[in-house]
């Protein structure tokens, strides 16, 4: 009953949320000079699309990538020249390592440009090869986030992975080959598919632990309005009853082992990079249909990549959309995120909103811990084992919604 009811505020507030204003003359926040921001590159491209993933990308066409790229590199020097500083990086898509050359360069760019003290890259099992390997390393990324999604050979059929990356069992291969090779080995994968039973679950945990990967994300299916029509076509239709149970299998299977770096990330050991939306505050987002969050502005760039292209080769910034919020509404989105991570820290959180910070919170603070979703122990927030659940659901909500947006930008390219 309480998460039905989170589900239906929540999707209503992220909604209202992500209503950008479109127009000309976007701009971006002044970049004053902070040593706790992101900078988010997005590559578009994928060998083939995969039918679940809501994300912004396009079948390769490599004359079209390698243009790509070098408009990203542009836009990487016109953040630096416009005076912002970044110290991390996150490369998603996509297929970040599609081009493994073009992304070295990019890379390289942006090192040149800033202080940067970690990188996260994302890609897919059949890049795991060694060459592009050394080249990651070479390049200074110390995350590689694989996108497996299930070893279970059916699930892999029906998503349309089994061809293009092979067998749940050479998957697990891989990525036992690549641990210990990065300071952090993340492995993506999804629950929740109308599919997967909890045996098939169970046994997707004991390969898992196997592998001795270093870090895994367990994200909930979460589908836009359009992806939901093409999963429910292939898999049948999505059903969240079960979400629970089978969150409550993984907590369970994987606490043993993992520590909760988030309400669904699970690491072995130190202090990784995981979800940069949990670890930095503001993030600058680059590339076709990125989304950045800087000085209480949300602000997208376009999503048509021959637009993108053609703004930076004239010099300009490729953004389409913004909305500015109130301190109360970041106040709000700080609350989400700081305690999506596990724990808000309520003194820190009070300077940076100058005394307000309670003002702003109580009635969200106090609903939480009525329905003993949070505690407060020694100055901070900090989530129970319910209360991980329901930031599962509010962060399935809060994807969703900056899906269906992506959807909206696409229908009107």
């Amino acid at each position: 009953m309480i998460g039905k009811l989170i589900t239906s505020v929540a999707k209503q507030e992220f909604s209202r949320a992500m209503r950008f204003e479109e127009r000309e003359g976007v701009s971006l926040p002044r970049g004053e000079e902070r040593s706790d921001r992101l900078l988010y590159l997005h590559i578009p491209f994928c060998d083939s699309l995969c039918p679940y993933c809501s994300f912004n990308r396009v079948v390769l066409d490599e004359p079209l990538c390698r243009r790509y790229h070098e408009a990203l590199r542009t836009e990487i020097r016109l953040y630096r020249d416009a005076g912002y500083t970044f110290s991390g990086i996150y490369v998603g898509g996509g297929t970040p390592t599609v081009l493994i050359d073009e992304l070295e360069r990019t890379l390289g760019v942006a090192r040149e440009c800033f202080d940067i003290r970690e990188i996260s890259v994302e890609t897919n099992p059949n890049h795991l090869t060694p060459h592009n390997v050394d080249i990651l390393k070479e390049s200074g990324v110390n995350r590689l986030s694989v996108g497996v999604q299930s070893f279970d050979d059916g699930l892999l059929k029906a998503m349309g992975r089994y061809e293009k990356y092979g067998s749940g069992e050479v998957i697990a291969g891989k990525i036992a080959e690549m641990t210990g090779r990065f300071d952090t080995l993340n492995a993506d994968m999804i629950f929740n598919f109308p599919v997967q039973t909890e045996e098939i679950l169970k046994r997707d945990l004991d390969i898992l632990i196997g592998t001795g990967v270093d870090q895994i994300t367990y994200y909930p299916l979460m589908v836009s309005d359009s992806t939901r029509r093409k999963v429910e076509g292939s898999m049948g239709r999505v059903d969240f009853r079960k979400e629970k149970t089978l969150y409550r299998i993984i907590s369970k299977r994987l606490a043993p082992s993992y520590r909760f770096s988030s309400a669904w990330c699970f690491s072995r050991r130190g202090t990784m990079v995981d979800e940069y939306i949990v670890d930095y505050d503001e993030y600058a987002g680059l590339g076709s249909g990125s989304i950045g969050y800087m000085g209480g502005r949300c602000y997208a760039n376009t999503f048509d990549i021959p637009r993108y292209i053609e703004t930076l080769v004239r010099g300009g910034f490729p953004l389409m959309a913004s909305r500015d919020f109130s301190p109360a509404q970041q106040a709000r989105y700080d609350f989400l995120m700081r305690l999506f991570g596990m724990e808000m820290d309520m003194a820190s959180l009070n300077e940076k909103y100058r005394g307000r910070a309670f003002r702003y919170l109580w009635k969200e603070i106090l609903a939480f811990m009525l329905i003993g979703g949070v505690r407060y122990h020694q100055g901070a927030l900090s989530l129970t084992d319910r209360g991980r659940y329901y930031w599962v659901i509010m962060m399935r909500e809060f994807f969703t919604a900056v899906n269906n947006f992506r959807d909206f930008c696409l229908e009107r390219q």
